[in-house]
């Protein structure tokens, strides 16, 4: 679910893009659902676009569980950089690490 609104937003941000992002096309989009125990989704898009993301169910103990989500993205920016990051997201929260992020 948390991928399908990231997956939104980035839409949303290529359809607000110039005439020729506008025009971009998805080239590639994999799927592959799991149930309860994760999920594998990858796409990219003409424009350079592209995401991979891979969530796994991972438990603590005998009564808890929860859903591990690593994955990766990049893009093109208006300064015509190509942005790259990885991240997690598991029990410790949100962790991006890319090269163009500060670092603690």
């Amino acid at each position: 679910m948390k991928f399908l609104i990231v997956f939104t937003a980035i839409v949303a941000v290529a359809l607000a893009a110039s005439a020729d992002e506008k025009s971009a096309s998805v080239v590639k989009f994999e799927n592959d659902h799991k149930g309860v125990d994760g999920y594998n989704i990858a796409y990219e898009t003409s424009n350079g676009i592209a995401a991979a993301e891979q969530a796994l169910l991972k438990t603590f103990g005998d009564d808890a569980a929860a859903i591990v989500v690593k994955g990766n993205y990049k893009y093109t920016g208006a300064d015509g950089v190509v942005y790259s990051v990885n991240y997690v997201a598991d029990e410790n929260g949100f962790q991006p690490e890319a090269a163009h992020l500060p670092r603690a």
